[in-house]
């Protein structure tokens, strides 16, 4: 596929990579979904999805527990999701999610990494025809996997496309059907690994190898702030 996807795969890779600041956005999600729909994984559909993800990156035992606690605690209260959208090098559209407890604190950071990087943040919602947003779950490839079958059987859940890449099993569907897909596969006792909605470009764009090592560097720096949770390109 070029030395350019080679290097925005293993540039990605390296980031993700990265325990000491992956723990903090994973605990910070089950400390959001707890506090807002409650402490117990088995009411709370979005807690055990946050749960499952912690536990597919290898985050210990006590870290949940203790970020589920959090969810009680005063210090809490002030925690508020945010979306930020700008243009960064060669014109790379992103959108950014986060999770703050000091949105002045935030919205300044993420303006310092576009400015620095020769762009900015544009105004909320302009960015949001560019990107469609999904529901993603993950799964090892299962043993006797007929994908006609399991995608008839799932069509009336919300899904939209299977994709099988190497050992592992991906499902798309839109966004609003992320509980019933939730639902259907939890019935039919398929281990999700992970799941999440993520936005897909709608018009991806090509960048070439210097153009993407431009782009990675902004990227490093928004990906490394403790309260962005998840960062969108319209990078091919």
């Amino acid at each position: 596929m070029g030395r350019a996807f080679e290097y925005r795969r293993a540039a990605k890779e390296k980031r993700w990579d990265k325990m000491s600041k992956i723990f903090p956005k994973l605990g910070k999600a089950i400390t959001l979904a707890a506090k807002e729909g409650g402490i117990d994984p088995a009411s709370n559909a979005k807690l055990r999805t946050a749960i499952q993800n912690a536990k597919a990156e290898n985050m210990p035992k006590d870290n949940i527990e203790a970020a589920i606690s959090r969810a009680v605690q005063k210090d809490t209260a002030l925690f508020s999701e945010m979306n930020y959208e700008g243009k960064g090098p060669h014109g790379v559209l992103v959108f950014v999610e986060c999770a703050t407890d000091n949105p002045t604190r935030t919205v300044a950071n993420v303006k310092s990494y576009f400015n620095k990087a020769g762009g900015g943040i544009v105004p909320t919602g302009s960015l949001e025809f560019m990107f469609q947003r999904k529901s993603v779950f993950e799964l090892e490839k299962p043993a006797e996997l007929d994908l006609e079958e399991l995608e008839f059987n799932l069509i009336d859940a919300g899904v939209e496309e299977l994709e099988l890449r190497d050992e592992q099993l991906f499902i798309y569907g839109d966004y609003t059907s992320f509980g019933t897909i939730a639902k259907a596969l939890e019935e039919m006792e398929l281990a999700v690994q992970k799941s999440s909605l993520k936005r897909f470009p709608t018009s991806p764009v090509e960048f070439n190898e210097e153009q993407l090592i431009e782009i990675e560097k902004m990227l490093d720096k928004i990906e490394d702030d403790d309260d962005i949770q998840q960062v969108f390109t319209n990078i091919a």
